[in-house]
Parts: C-alpha cells; structure tokens; sequence
C-alpha cells in the first residue's frame, strides 16, 4: 500500500465476522497491513457504527470484554478524523453533488479531510471518485 487509506465499518464488521470466512481474510489482512504501515485512517463515525452493528445488531453479538479489547488493540492504533463543522459542511456539499446517502457522505468527507487516496467500502461504488479518494470494494 501506498499512501493514506481510510477504512469503512463494514472492513471491520467483516473482521470479527465467522460466518463470513473469504471477506474476513480480506478484512484482516487489509487492516493489518495497513496498520503495519500506518496508512489506514478512520472517523469517530466508524468506531460508533461498528461498535452499534456488533454490540447491538448483529445475531452474533460481541461480548463486551472483546469489544474492549478491539477498542484498545486495534481502533488506538488508528489516526482518527474527529467531526467538525468542515467535514459537516463537506458532506452536505458531496450529499448535494453525489446524492449519497448521509452517512455515506460523512465517510467520504472524512476520507477528503484525511488525505487518503484510498475507501476501502462495500457500500460505495467500486471506482467512483471523490476528487482525490477512490473507491475501492476489496471483496468484488
């Protein structure tokens, strides 16, 4: 990996996902190497949506011990973009332009903010470009 990448939740509810053994590989791997070499970035919105699909909706419910745990083992290590009313107002702007959902706008707006060239998601277009991030789904 080259320069900055910034990670979606679904990277990391992929992670912890047993029943989902190919796209678990791939999240791992992602995020470990990108860990290694400090590219990886993530938002507050991130940790907020992960820890609400695994604590909260997922059928396989994380125990409270091992979500500590990954908070402090994996989500510590990242450099983490905070909210702001810039990355607000740049969402609302790529909302507008890209008719993406808010959240997703929110993502793309914090990957800007970051610097990265990379969006690791699912939920986003493979290719799409966001000025300078593009969108890559590393389980395609």
């Amino acid at each position: 990996m080259s320069g900055k990448v910034f990670f979606d939740t679904n990277i990391f509810v992929y992670a912890n996902d047993r029943t989902e053994p190919r796209k678990q590989s791939i999240a791992l791997d992602l995020i470990r190497d990108a860990t290694i070499d400090s590219t990886a970035v993530i938002s507050y919105q991130v940790i907020q949506e992960f820890f609400n699909a695994v604590l909260i909706k997922s059928r396989r419910k994380m125990a409270y011990e091992e979500a500590t745990l990954f908070l402090e083992t994996v989500f510590r290590l990242l450099p983490t973009v905070p909210s702001s009313v810039a990355l607000i107002g740049e969402a609302i702007r790529i909302q507008e332009r890209y008719r993406l959902s808010w959240y997703d706008s929110l993502i793309v707006s914090a990957a800007q903010q970051a610097g990265c060239h990379t969006l690791y998601s699912e939920d986003l277009q493979h290719g799409q470009q966001f000025g300078p991030v593009i969108v890559k789904d590393p389980f395609r």
